[in-house]
């Protein structure tokens, strides 16, 4: 059961944590005995200083651990509540002055609606539908997370409701199309401003429910500061390609076996300007998907080679997995496993995680890659080989086909 709840007008619930005052309002204006104009004092946060944010979480942090929560040490939003009875277990995530909440039990959720009530004013929202731009659909044994109607206003916005709809998120050509300087001939230079709204909202987006979009909306975060047309057209390529995928959903279903946590890891060897990589890994806790964590990014230094793109790429899936097993254990999931699987395309990056022994091709790479080593020989992940053709990472660090998106469809979205 997963229900929202929001506090009304919450900063003015926590008190100030320091002396304050502000000027009287029209109409309430006091004077004392001498005819001076007075100041109020606050005694509450009030909306517009700085330290009000602060000051609501640490009241609303103070009631739930003094309610018997514990807070998550990886991710601060996050509070459990255990319980001997497993159907009493909740947990609560906090956004600002909007609260989700999650229980087993009918009874669970009730209980903590009161506590919640009983300090402050807070709107009961019921069951989850709509939260931080995202559309939430409740069916048997399955919730759903979309944006069409996110996405319906962006396209009037940048006014292409009316466009041609594509059928993938970029050209197959883009690393050339980018890659062209701004002095060329044809290049254009276009609204900065309006490139970067589209862009923005295309990360908010991609970061919520659509992994799809993951590739080539790293590549046009790459031409913030001076834009062309080039770019602009390759942006108003993914509008057209949301709308016509406007319905398209990441859909959590329950797992039929024990839940795992796996990922795929991949690069894409010096494909961009400066010869940087792109990193690539996502995370799945079910054979039939959806993800619930994705990433690309490129990388921080030149690899001399495929098999050390790879291993960047391995390092930074490591630190994810670590982060990920360490929330869904505060979370109190019991996994099938208290370790992840790593699914990798390249046999001599898999050598190199699993071999501590340092070679002339290898001596230069920086240390803090080499981790992967230590959590391997710890037992927290487990290396495995996987044909690229099966290489889901690989929608992350370049272009796909229809075809090869159809593929991964459903381990993408889980629909």
């Amino acid at each position: 059961m997963v229900h929202q709840m929001d506090v009304k007008t919450a900063y003015l619930n926590a008190p100030i944590d320091c002396e304050l005052y502000v000027e009287q309002p029209e109409g309430y204006v006091k004077t004392n005995e001498q005819g001076e104009k007075l100041v109020w004092k606050l005694r509450k946060s009030l909306y517009g200083l700085k330290q009000s944010g602060r000051n609501w979480n640490n009241l609303l942090h103070s009631h739930l651990i003094a309610d018997g929560f514990t807070q998550s040490l990886v991710d601060t939003c996050v509070y459990v509540k255990n319980s001997h009875d497993e159907n009493e277990m909740c947990i609560v995530l906090v956004w600002v002055d909007d609260i989700v909440l999650v229980t087993k039990s009918e009874v669970a959720m009730t209980n903590m609606k009161k506590s919640l009530s009983k300090h402050f004013h807070m709107k009961d929202l019921g069951p989850i539908s709509w939260f931080l731009g995202i559309e939430f659909e409740h069916e048997k044994d399955s919730i759903s997370m979309g944006q069409a109607q996110y996405i319906n206003k962006l396209l009037k916005k940048f006014n292409m409701e009316s466009c041609k709809p594509k059928q993938t998120a970029c050209d197959m050509n883009i690393n050339k199309l980018l890659s062209q300087t701004h002095d060329d001939t044809g290049s254009v230079k276009t609204n900065p401003k309006q490139y970067k709204e589209i862009v923005g909202s295309l990360i908010y987006i991609m970061t919520a429910t659509r992994p799809d979009l993951c590739f080539v909306v790293t590549k046009l975060s790459q031409y913030l500061s001076m834009p062309s047309d080039r770019h602009m057209i390759v942006a108003k390529h993914v509008l057209r390609y949301l709308k016509a995928t406007i319905q398209q959903k990441l859909t959590f279903r329950k797992a039929v076996d024990n839940l795992s946590l796996s990922s795929f890891c991949d690069s894409d060897w010096g494909n961009s300007e400066d010869r940087k990589s792109i990193t690539g890994y996502c995370f799945t806790l079910s054979r039939e998907g959806p993800l619930i964590s994705w990433k690309s990014k490129k990388q921080q230094s030149v690899a001399l080679s495929s098999c050390e793109a790879e291993y960047m790429a391995m390092s930074s899936a490591t630190q994810e997995g670590k982060f990920l097993l360490a929330l869904i254990n505060d979370m109190n999931i019991d996994l099938h496993v208290h370790d992840f699987t790593l699914n990798c395309d390249n046999q001599g990056a898999i050598a190199l995680s699993k071999n501590p022994v340092h070679h002339q091709r290898s001596k230069h790479i920086d240390i803090r890659y080499h981790f992967v080593r230590d959590e391997i020989s710890n037992g927290l992940m487990k290396v495995q080989y996987v044909p690229s053709e099966e290489n889901l990472a690989d929608v992350f660090t370049k272009p796909v086909s229809k075809v090869k998106m159809q593929k991964f469809k459903t381990l993408l979205l889980g629909d």
